[in-house]
């Protein structure tokens, strides 16, 4: 008797379609919820199984299972989108080990952007090219305050362009958080090569030698700790916590200024010389996303400081008007410099992160303003296809 046969295994990509489809139905009961809210049971279940099927994903490296999620939560439902991507980063950034036979570790892969001035434009080549200067680097994180005597640190001696930590998926973070834990509790030496392959290369610039450059860098480094150090303990009261991260941000203010040298030492050829601006460090994901809008916030400035400059305008005489248009790659916002009589005289785009809270991110655009000498300001419904603003309010800068 001949044995029945056994279905097929089903398709990879319908097996995706599956786990998404999963993702996107916890997702929209998960919307409009703080990552760290206290939740009502139902809440939690619903949570947990979201979090246990990312974390399965992850493992198996189902990079297109997010991809496809967070698409369609894009498309239907902003607020679920929103949901999905913070519990992918919190996940793909943070691995928990637990121990039965001391405290439970937490290992995370923070960043550092930096805008660094030179003339001619970073080479990486010289980068990190002083062993002396990476180990004063890397032991300041602890020494400065960033991180708890207590952890482990591994700083990556490399200068990371944007492009490069752009390409890090969730999947492939993950990866390099569980080899950054293998290195710090592991006797032996361990093979990283989700680390070694996130370091692709700076895609070619355009600087001439003479050119005064402005770019923007990452520092990566990993921190184990264990979950009851009392350095990582965010107090329960709103002041007692607002103390805590003031604290925070003035060490990195000290620990940047302390150690302007070391960096410019791991970034250029001795003869040369860099400013380099640290902004915060911060988990990967937001300290990448913080880079990347300030550094558009940066080119926005400039550029409209070009034009006017161009023009002799000043720019207290004009109105900023702030709205999103659309674009082939998605949504951007407009940015129009406009007389009392509404001719534009100067203007610029900067991208918006699909799914980010526009008006939010408009009315952190006119706060930017303010500093270029504008004095007048108007947040736009949109921007329709003949450029003009629609369903102007007024807005007064923070």
């Amino acid at each position: 008797m001949k044995k029945p046969k056994q279905p097929a295994p089903a398709h990879p990509e319908e097996r995706d379609e599956f786990l998404a489809d999963k993702l996107v139905d916890l997702a929209l009961d998960l919307r409009g919820i703080e990552l760290y809210a206290t939740l009502p049971e139902p809440m939690k279940k619903q949570q947990s199984e979201a979090r246990k099927l990312i974390n399965k994903c992850l493992q198996q490296k189902r990079e297109r299972v997010f991809d496809e999620a967070l698409e369609r939560t894009l498309e239907e439902d902003p607020a679920a989108h929103r949901a999905l991507r913070a519990q992918l980063e919190e996940l793909s950034g943070t691995l928990v080990q637990r121990r039965d036979d001391g405290p439970d570790l937490e290992v995370n892969a923070f960043v550092i952007p930096m805008f660094v001035h030179t003339t001619g434009g970073l080479r990486e080549d010289e980068c990190f090219q002083d062993d002396a200067a990476f180990d004063a680097l890397r032991d300041s994180i602890q020494e400065g305050g960033l991180e708890s005597r207590r952890a482990s640190v591994v700083l990556v001696a490399h200068a990371y362009h944007p492009d490069e930590l752009e390409r890090i998926g969730f999947a492939a973070l993950s990866e390099m958080v569980r080899e950054a834990l293998e290195a710090m509790t592991r006797k032996k030496g361990t093979a990283a090569q989700a680390i070694a392959a996130s370091m692709r290369g700076w895609p070619p610039h355009a600087f001439a030698p003479e050119d005064n450059a402005v770019e923007l860098r990452f520092l990566l480094g990993f921190a184990l700790k264990t979950l009851d150090d009392p350095f990582y303990q965010i107090p329960e009261k709103e002041a007692a916590a607002d103390r805590y991260f003031s604290q925070r941000a003035e060490r990195f203010r000290a620990w940047s200024q302390c150690h302007a040298d070391v960096l410019q030492r791991c970034l250029v050829a001795p003869g040369r010389e860099a400013q380099i601006d640290c902004l915060y460090q911060d988990l990967f994901h937001g300290g990448l996303a913080t880079g990347l809008n300030e550094y558009a916030m940066l080119d926005v400035l400039a550029e409209l400081r070009r034009q006017l400059e161009a023009q002799g305008v000043e720019a207290a005489a004009l109105k900023a008007i702030v709205g999103p248009t659309e674009a082939d790659d998605g949504a951007i916002l407009r940015v129009s410099l406009v007389t009392a009589d509404e001719a534009q005289v100067a203007a610029a785009d900067k991208p918006v992160v699909l799914g980010d809270d526009v008006r939010a991110a408009a009315e952190e655009v006119c706060d930017a303003l303010d500093a270029l000498g504008v004095r007048a300001f108007g947040i736009a419904r949109e921007f329709d296809t003949d450029g003009n603003p629609v369903g102007v309010r007024p807005y007064t800068p923070r």
